[in-house]
């Protein structure tokens, strides 16, 4: 039996679409581990599947939250797990996509529960950010938890304050919590990551983001805002949402906001590529081109399927590192 595969790395380096041709030869259904892409209305900036895509190859855990609702990278695993069990059930081969690390780990690692944290901590924090902004609630991050503050962005609101709370609830940094053994399963898996030479992913995304302004974007966050959707809503915190937010309240210049996203895009692949890197057992691909990556994804799958790899439960038990290959003309990138 084909092990679940769990297909990973930065933004812009193929994963969905190697993830689609996978699955439309071998069978195969898709679970989304991108957190943005869990949320309802938000499709142009997230670069979701489209409609057709989506009809023709299963898709599990996109579209299943609003745009004010928060998920917990310990729900996401749950249902992750429950989906992944399903599929199995029905025969058919499980492809776990996304770039949302933290995500991934929970998933395949299991879990360590959090203590619950008072409203009325997380509500005092909520208002020192609206009044101090993200730059002075990272800084508090860095003097409390340098090891959270290293590895999220002053940007990311959400999980800094997150941070913040269990830090200051408990009395005990955020960073020691996570580093505590899991007290829920883990899933095993083959964990491929898809790698793609700096200057090229850079070009890639500078050619997405504003290809998702051509197709909309700007218009996409005008009508969330005019449906009602909050401005410091969970998804407005997004890159690229935060920034088209301000233009479509008049408050930045469209090709200003345009060379914001593509440079925050390009720090976030930057940050994904050092989080992968750390990653226990993950098979490294060079992907600058689908068909060759596809064909390299397939070949690891058949190896491990067939008995010449380690399968996927003794690599999930018995981790080590597989170095990330450095493509020939730069440091290598996220898949």
């Amino acid at each position: 039996m084909e092990p679940t595969l769990v297909l990973l790395g930065a933004t812009a380096t193929g994963k969905s679409a190697v993830a689609l041709t996978l699955a439309r030869g071998r069978g195969g259904e898709i679970v989304n581990a991108d957190a943005l892409q869990a949320y309802r209305r938000l499709d142009i900036g997230t670069g979701k599947p489209s409609a057709a895509e989506r009809a023709e190859v299963p898709h599990h855990l996109f579209d299943v939250l609003e745009p004010d609702e928060r998920f917990s990278a310990g729900e996401f695993a749950r249902r992750a797990r429950a989906v992944v069990a399903e599929i199995r059930a029905r025969g058919a081969w499980p492809i776990v996509v996304g770039g949302s690390g933290f995500y991934l780990r929970s998933l395949l690692d299991g879990l360590t529960p959090l203590p619950a944290v008072g409203e009325e901590l997380r509500r005092e924090l909520r208002e020192q950010a609206a009044r101090d902004g993200a730059e002075a609630m990272h800084a508090r991050l860095a003097a409390l938890d340098p090891p959270s503050a290293e590895r999220l962005a002053a940007a990311d609101r959400q999980r800094v304050l997150r941070a913040l709370e269990v830090t200051l609830g408990t009395g005990k940094p955020f960073s020691e919590w996570l580093a505590e053994p899991a007290r829920e399963p883990g899933l095993a898996g083959l964990k491929v990551g898809l790698t793609v030479p700096r200057r090229i992913l850079y070009d890639r995304i500078g050619a997405r983001v504003r290809s998702m302004v051509d197709g909309g974007w700007l218009d996409e966050v005008t009508r969330l805002l005019r449906e009602g959707v909050p401005p410091e809503s969970p998804a407005f915190q997004a890159i690229g949402y935060r920034e088209l937010a301000l233009c479509a309240r008049g408050q930045c210049d469209l090709e200003q906001a345009v060379e914001a996203i593509v440079l925050a895009t390009r720090h976030l692949a930057k940050r994904q590529e050092t989080w992968f890197r750390r990653e226990r057992n993950v098979q490294w691909v060079v992907a600058e081109d689908r068909a060759s990556a596809t064909a390299a994804v397939e070949r690891l799958v058949s190896e491990v399927g067939h008995g010449r790899a380690h399968d996927d439960e003794a690599q999930h038990q018995h981790p080590g590192r597989v170095p990330v290959p450095e493509p020939q003309g730069g440091a290598g990138g996220g898949g």
